[in-house]
Order: structure tokens, then C-alpha cells, then sequence
């Protein structure tokens, strides 16, 4: 079953690219503005992880925390904040939080942190699928200068060495398997977010776009990752 989360935040800008972020990971994500609407969605509906802000209007992270706790010990919650005093984090771990994440945050840094709380809490939940354990066992290879590893889940060019998503990894060995021809959204939706979701390009487009930022030396000119309009992506194999 796919995880629901709760976002309360503020800051729309945050907040919507924190709503992007987690539904292109396949996230189901409920985003509210303030605690207060945060609080009556937690009475309405169930949650299996709650992102909050600390600084909020009506009611704060923490007073939104405090009030969860009163009934619920076990759905994991991560504060979101800009500030960095050292007693916010022991207060907020007091009263119940599961982990912290400090603005301005990475996209990789993120999902990584939702990720191990949602296993943490939810050992129940976390088997490896087949398609993780099949794209992790594919051997290393080469796309242009990036070196790709998929046991370890990340890319190395030189000395630089990038961190990648399960999903990231995925599209980039479908692209490399595909030996220079185009995949498609659809498939790469299918294989990526699954076959029980309807294709979604926005997504892809979404995660494709932060994964250039990551590896491509020019995410504007990429050379990894290229778009062919209105179909999907290709990796250009160099001729023999």
C-alpha cells in the first residue's frame, strides 16, 4: 500500500516543492497551510508519516505534535524548520518527533530521511520488491563519463561521487539498457512508479529533471538524459 503523508507548512513555495518531491517518489501527499487544517485533516483521515513545520500560524509544529502524541504514539513525524538553535531539535524530539530536516534541504536528503523513518517505523512494510532487487543486482556501467553503480546506489565522475534513489538508478538502467533507443513516459512510469498507478509524465518529467541536475555537467545541454519530444528519453549510444 502506498504511504500517505501529511505536509503542514507555511511557506507555499516550500510546500509545494515538498509536495512535488514526495508524489514523484509515488507518495500519496495531503498539503496544508496552516496547523490548524493539518490538525482537522489528522482527525479526518490516517496517516502513515506527518511532515510539519515548526513556525506556524493558528498552531505550531510543535503544538500539533504535542496534540498527536495525546492519542497516537505511533505514526512517525519529521519537523521541518529554518531554525537551527540546538534546543528546537531536543524539544521537538522531547515531545514525540522521529527526525528533523533543517531548511533549505536537498531533494536527495529528503527522501532519504522519509524513506528511514517510514522503515523504521514500519519494519512490517519494508521488504525489498523484485524490481529492487533486480536493479540493484545490474552490473556496473558506463554513460558517457558517469560510471553507474547499482549495488551501491550511486554514480561516480572522477573523484565526484553522487548518491542516487532506488528510482533514479532505475530510470538511468532502462535508458542504458534501451542501447540507444527511446523510452518512453509510460514505460518509465510503469517500471518506476508501478503498473497500478495511471502514467503520470509530470513526474517523470519532475524526477528526470532533478536527476540531470544531479549528474549531467550541464543539466540546460544534457548528455545523459536526452528528451526526445512528445515520446520520452533516450541515452545517445556513440556509434561504433
Amino acid at each position: 500500500m502506498t504511504p500517505r503523508i501529511l505536509i503542514a507548512e507555511d511557506d507555499r513555495h516550500t510546500r509545494s516543492a515538498l509536495q512535488e518531491l514526495l508524489e514523484s517518489e509515488g507518495y500519496h501527499v495531503a498539503a496544508f497551510g496552516d496547523g490548524l487544517s493539518a490538525a482537522d485533516a489528522i482527525k479526518q483521515h490516517a496517516f502513515d508519516l506527518l511532515c510539519l513545520d515548526v513556525m506556524m500560524p493558528i498552531k505550531s509544529g510543535f503544538d500539533l505534535c504535542r496534540q498527536v502524541r495525546q492519542h497516537d504514539q505511533r505514526t512517525p513525524i519529521i519537523f521541518i524548520t529554518a531554525k537551527g538553535e540546538q534546543i528546537d531539535k531536543v524539544i521537538g524530539f522531547e515531545i514525540g518527533a522521529d527526525d528533523y530536516i533543517a531548511k533549505p534541504f536537498g531533494s536527495h536528503e529528503v527522501i532519504a530521511r522519509v524513506k528511514a523513518v517510514l522503515r523504521r517505523c514500519y519494519p512490517e512494510s519494508s521488504g525489498t520488491s523484485h524490481d529492487e532487487c533486480e536493479v540493484t543486482q545490474h552490473p556496473p556501467f558506463e554513460m558517457s563519463d558517469l560510471r553507474v553503480i547499482p549495488s551501491q546506489m550511486k554514480a561516480v565522475r572522477g573523484e565526484q561521487t553522487y548518491d542516487l534513489t532506488r528510482r533514479e538508478i532505475l530510470i538511468l538502467t532502462m535508458l542504458f539498457d534501451a542501447n540507444g533507443d527511446v523510452v518512453s513516459r509510460k514505460d518509465l512510469y510503469h517500471r518506476c512508479w508501478g503498473t497500478d498507478k495511471m502514467p503520470n509524465s509530470r513526474s517523470v518529467d519532475q524526477t528526470v529533471s532533478q536527476l540531470r541536475k544531479a549528474i549531467e555537467c550541464d543539466p540546460k545541454q544534457p548528455v545523459i538524459i536526452q528528451t526526445v519530444y512528445g515520446v520520452g528519453y533516450r541515452y545517445p549510444v556513440a556509434p561504433a
